[in-house]
């Protein structure tokens, strides 16, 4: 992590996210880097400027001069969520009396809508043979990243005494440490069931596994994922992301209700999950203009 100013007010806030709110180490470490960054603004081109002096002007100075350095819209609206969640802690604690970030408007971003594979792209990419236990192993995180809508975090946190093979169900620890659970397919069981078995090493409790028995990285199951998509052709999209928006994305086409899929994926407001039903719409629409007599141009 680079090196910037530290303050003692914002070390707080960052104990705060990682002992009260229980932020994993990924996501605190990506507010100090946008806060420190921020401190190094203020030491540099604000004259030593203390937070607690700090106004709504000098924010927007410091969103400009990250757009104009070519920092991508996206970041900047991240770095600045960051700051608003700084003062809004400092302003409930009485560090300062007042917020200087809420007024500050966060740049527009383009929606891109997210990546997903068809139904039969995916029919295809389950369709792989091999008995051995790294390809076990490989078929079932498929399985269970598409099965199940996971995020590759959350598929290597498992555990095997997260899995409910009576109930048919996963228990997920997700984002922030909250936890759902989710159905497991009758091809995930019957794929995690014959790794299981297969597995040399036995008493780590962790499903997912090396071939050294250690517990599968999230870059790992990066890896593997796009290895395995990338057999298809005709895929754009590699990422293990890409199994979980298609997971969302065929649940919508075959008439699951958003709310439910909102709760399958884990999102914390329909908002993040609506997304997906632009997607589905773009895809409708493409069929109508195929297909419908009327939407040919005269």
């Amino acid at each position: 992590m680079p090196i910037y100013p530290s303050d003692e007010r914002v070390n707080q806030f960052i104990t705060y996210l990682h002992q009260e709110k229980g932020f994993s180490s990924h996501t605190v470490r990506a507010y100090q880097i946008d806060l420190g960054q921020f401190l190094e603004y203020l030491l540099d081109r604000k004259d030593r400027m203390d937070i607690s002096m700090v106004k709504k002007d000098s924010v927007r100075d410091f969103v400009g001069y990250l757009l104009t350095h070519g920092y991508e819209r996206s970041s900047v609206a991240r770095k600045l969520s960051s700051l608003k969640s700084l003062y809004k802690f400092l302003n409930r604690r009485k560090i300062i009396a007042t917020n200087p970030v809420r007024a500050v408007k966060t740049p527009k971003i383009t929606k891109r809508l997210p990546g997903f594979l068809t139904q039969y792209q995916t029919q295809k990419i389950m369709n792989f043979s091999g008995t051995d236990e790294s390809s076990l192993r490989n078929r079932t995180i498929m399985e269970v990243l598409y099965g199940s809508g996971l995020r590759a975090s959350e598929l290597v946190g498992l555990n095997i005494d997260d899995l409910d093979f009576h109930n048919e169900v996963i228990l997920v620890k997700g984002k922030g440490g909250k936890e759902r659970i989710v159905p497991m397919g009758s091809y995930a069981q019957k794929a995690v069931k014959e790794y299981l078995a297969m597995r040399k090493h036995k008493d780590n409790p962790a499903i997912f596994l090396n071939l050294q028995g250690k517990r599968l990285t999230t870059r790992s199951v990066q890896t593997i994922v796009k290895r395995l998509v990338s057999r298809i052709a005709d895929a754009s999209h590699t990422n293990p992301h890409t199994l979980r928006h298609s997971f969302a994305t065929h649940l919508l086409e075959r008439g699951a209700d958003l709310r439910a899929v909102q709760e399958l994926l884990g999102h914390s407001s329909l908002s993040a999950t609506q997304i997906y039903t632009h997607l589905s719409v773009e895809r409708l629409k493409k069929i109508y203009d195929k297909a419908h007599p009327r939407a040919e141009e005269s």
